[in-house]
Order: structure tokens, then C-alpha cells, then sequence
């Protein structure tokens, strides 16, 4: 399939730059994936829309603060109470590291920015040198594998150190805001880059009233990571390479899949994270002739139209970028031309777009 085949026009206006005041305040598209009919409602109505029977699985990964800001060794740091302009000019001079993926304890596949200037090698610096990285190989598109060193906790020197890593098409820098609502009210362990932004519509209680109608509830853990946002590069869809991401099925979780896949009962996958481990683990478990691989693994699939889809029955999705990974995913499931249909009818009635946008109930 071409890449321009999942293109559509976006007013620029319609992409979110905040959240919504409460989180459960989205509107959600509903849409028949049978007829590809659509109708307008309002995320809190969830509940009220499910059968009551359903397994609702969610991604429980925490998004880490992942975007740091460092110097090269032998620059010096910033001194603390310089001016604004100052530290802005200090950002702009700076060596920008983005997280991306954990190899090791202290070993992470990393975008660095701007790249060409950091060898292999190379030594960078973050704050007062509490943290550091050495540069140990080098990729493609900015990629770097960083080792990094500590003066105490790691995870206490990124927690202070770190910004939250927000898309490239929110037009502002991090606030301490983001780093509550940039974060599903259930997330609980993991590295996650990016969040699962189509859990970030949940609040505890639209979580107990679906709880309240007998909908069960599952968890699983993807560490969402370079393959979400990377762009497609290739004109074909099938030679695009995606970026692997790590993820975890316990026992308790593909045993409810397993269980509700026998009664008869929808799974819906809230967010493409869920949909993208569900079916690599369905796909991994093929051989075995099972319906699905619990276990912590890497997610290899590429999910485009033509692509099986084994376990997901309905996804709560938020609203995708033109030619991208995730647009195809989402018409994997739904169809491509139903998609860019019900697309086209969210920019007409201004829905809001992106990770701090709006929502989409497939079903």
C-alpha cells in the first residue's frame, strides 16, 4: 500500500495544545466498524455505551520524564538564578537526549539531538554532573546508545533532571502540570516515552462505574517508545522497519483474554499500545497453537491493513497523525476508507486532535 493512501487534511488549529480542564471532559467519536457509521458523543457516556460483559484492557506503563538536557564535557553548566534569556540561550546551545528505550540498567537506546556533533565516545553532562552519559554507538535518524553514570539513584536523577517528553507537534514546553496529566491515572510501573493517550480520558470514577456494570478489567505493560512517534519514511507501507517496544502479559491477563475469547465476550483495547502487544503476543503464540503468549517481550508486529487481527474486538483510540504507523493500525482494524470517512467527519465537526485531544470508540 502507498503512504499516501492514509493522508488526510488537518487544520492545524484542531491540534491539542493542553489537556481539557477534567480529564473525562473529551468528546468520542462512536463508530460501527460494521456499517462505518458514526455518532458524536461525549467520553463519560463509556459506561453507559459497553454491553456489560466486556474484558477492557488497558496499559498500566508510567511515562518517565525522558527528556534531558545536557552539555558537552568541558562546557560549562548554567549557574543557578541566571535570567530567563540566559537559560534559554542555555537550551538552545545544549545536547538534547531523549530516552527511548532501556537495554540495559543503565544502557538506553537514546534520539540525540543534534546528533552529528556527538561521536562515539563522546562524554555529555547533565545538571551539576550528578548525571552523565557515554556515547557507546551510534544509528541512524540521531540514534545513539548511551551509558549512563550516577553520583546516587538514577531514577531520582532523571526524576529531577528530566522534562516531560511531549510530542513534537504540542507547540510548548513541558509544565509541571504535564506531569500529572501526561499520565494515565493507573499507570504503575515501566519507561514509557510516550503515554498511552487514550487512557488519559479515565478518571477512578468512570473506572468504578464501569467496574459497577460487571466489565471486567485488565492490565498490561508496553514501554510506548520510539515505534509510536517515529514517521514512515518509505512511499510503501510494507518496507517500513517499525521500532521495536517492550512489553509484559502476566499469567492473570492472557488468562482472562483466553476466558473471554471462550464466552464469547468483546475485549476492548483502550489506546494502540494495547492492540499492538495483544497481537504480537497472539502472533508469537501461533506456532505454539495458542491464542496468546504471556511474558515479557519485545512487539516486532507492524499492523496495516491486510494484517489479522486475532484479539481485539472494539479500541478506544484517541485521533492519529496523517502517514503515519498508528493511522494504519487503526485501519487495519476499522478499514481505511471508514477511517478517513469518520476522519473526515471529526475535522468537520472540530474534534480536538492528538494526544491531549478528543477520542474514537470502535466497536
Amino acid at each position: 500500500m502507498e503512504l499516501s493512501e492514509f493522508d488526510f487534511d488537518l487544520p492545524p488549529e484542531l491540534i491539542a495544545q493542553r489537556p481539557p480542564e477534567r480529564r473525562d471532559a473529551a468528546r468520542m467519536l462512536v463508530m460501527d466498524r460494521k456499517s462505518g457509521a458514526t455518532e458524536d458523543r461525549n467520553f463519560r457516556d463509556l459506561p453507559d455505551l459497553l454491553r456489560g460483559d466486556e474484558l477492557v484492557v488497558l496499559n498500566n506503563t508510567r511515562v518517565l520524564p525522558a527528556r534531558l538536557f545536557g552539555r558537552r564535557e568541558g562546557v560549562r553548566s548554567q549557574k543557578v538564578g541566571e535570567s530567563n534569556p540566559a537559560r534559554d540561550e542555555h537550551l538552545k546551545s545544549s545536547i538534547e537526549v531523549l530516552l527511548v528505550r532501556q537495554i540495559e540498567p543503565d544502557l538506553w537506546e537514546t534520539l540525540v539531538r543534534p546528533g552529528r556533533k556527538i561521536p562515539v565516545g563522546e562524554r555529555i553532562i547533565f545538571g551539576e554532573g550528578e548525571l552523565e552519559a557515554r556515547v557507546e554507538d551510534r544509528g541512524g535518524y540521531g540514534l545513539r546508545l548511551l551509558r549512563f553514570a550516577s553520583r546516587g539513584s538514577f531514577a531520582e536523577a532523571i526524576a529531577r533532571l528530566g522534562h516531560i517528553p511531549l510530542p513534537p507537534y504540542i507547540k510548548r514546553a513541558d509544565e509541571p502540570a504535564d506531569r500529572e496529566r501526561y499520565q494515565t491515572v493507573y499507570a504503575r510501573q515501566g519507561n514509557a516515552v510516550a503515554a498511552p493517550t487514550a487512557g488519559l480520558h479515565f478518571t477512578p470514577e468512570i473506572l468504578d462505574l464501569m467496574r459497577k456494570r460487571g466489565i471486567e478489567i485488565a492490565e498490561i505493560t508496553l514501554d510506548v517508545g520510539l515505534g509510536t512517534f517515529e514517521p514512515v519514511r518509505t512511499e510503501r507501507l510494507e518496507d517500513h522497519k517499525i521500532h521495536a517496544e517492550s512489553y509484559e502479559i502476566s499469567e492473570a491477563t492472557a488468562q482472562a483474554i483466553v476466558n473471554a475469547k471462550k464466552e464469547g465476550r468483546p475485549i476492548l483495547a483502550v489506546g494502540t499500545t494495547v492492540v499492538r502487544a495483544l497481537e504480537d503476543a497472539a502472533e508469537k503464540a501461533v506456532t505454539r497453537r495458542e491464542l496468546i503468549a504471556p511474558g515479557a517481550v519485545d512487539a516486532e508486529i507492524f499492523i496495516y491493513p491486510g494484517k489479522p487481527i486475532r484479539i481485539v474486538n472494539q479500541m478506544l483510540t484517541n485521533f492519529h497523525l496523517p502517514r503515519s504507523s498508528l493511522l494504519a493500525l487503526v485501519a487495519a482494524f476499522a478499514g481505511r476508507e471508514e477511517i478517513l470517512q469518520a476522519y473526515g467527519h471529526a475535522v468537520e465537526q472540530e474534534y480536538r486532535f492528538y494526544s491531549y485531544g478528543d477520542c474514537m470508540l470502535i466497536r
